[in-house]
């Protein structure tokens, strides 16, 4: 797939207020400082496209960007280390929920992972709260360039070994890096391929 345009489309704190869900949609998520905006940016070809903060916790709000005017890319609020209160971290949480489990237009959800570290309780909550509501979603681990070939390769089969205790078949994952535009093409290929199969269907 290539991107020929990608534009920010709205921000909402409701899913239904969110665009007419009339296209395909892919939302990315992850805990804060995962790199998601770096990595939204890489994979669309537009270095100011998610804003890029120092300080987790920067996105708040439901954004949905339109990517080749044909599908909806949606850049969900972090979970873990933002620095807020427990009141606002629900208050976020149940906005992430109700749009997780009712936007009607959601093709598949990506769950980025730090490929640094060691598999956090907090990501895996998450992801098998995903598989027990049935929502489809694919795993990016984020930030290759950060390690090592071998110590990187150590991290992703421990990380899977890990998975592998509460899956019987892994979810599709993807090993990334926004400096390298690693995995670029794979994750665009898996988007366009989806979007082949549901609109053949229709």
């Amino acid at each position: 797939m290539i991107i020929k345009t990608a534009k920010f489309l709205m921000s909402n704190t409701d899913y239904k207020k969110c665009p007419s869900p009339d296209l395909n949609e892919y939302a990315f998520i992850g805990r804060s400082n995962v790199g998601k905006s770096s990595l939204i940016n890489m994979i669309t070809d537009n270095k100011s496209l998610a804003k890029i903060s120092s300080n987790p916790g920067k996105t708040q709000m439901i954004n949905h960007f339109i990517i080749n005017e044909n599908w909806y890319l949606v850049d969900l609020p972090g979970y873990g280390f933002a620095k807020i209160s427990k009141k606002m971290r629900a208050k976020f949480r149940k906005m992430i929920d109700d749009y997780i489990l009712n936007r009607q237009n959601l093709v598949s959800i990506f769950v980025l992972i730090d490929s640094r570290h060691d598999a956090q309780k907090i990501d895996l909550e998450f992801i098998n709260w995903l598989g027990s509501k049935g929502v489809p979603f694919g795993i990016i681990f984020t930030k290759a360039d950060k390690l090592g070939v071998n110590a990187l390769k150590k991290q992703i089969d421990k990380y899977r070994e890990t998975l592998a205790e509460y899956w019987e078949t892994l979810p599709p994952n993807f090993i990334s890096s926004s400096v390298t535009k690693r995995v670029k093409e794979e994750i665009l290929s898996y988007i366009e391929d989806l979007n082949t199969k549901i609109n053949a269907g229709q």
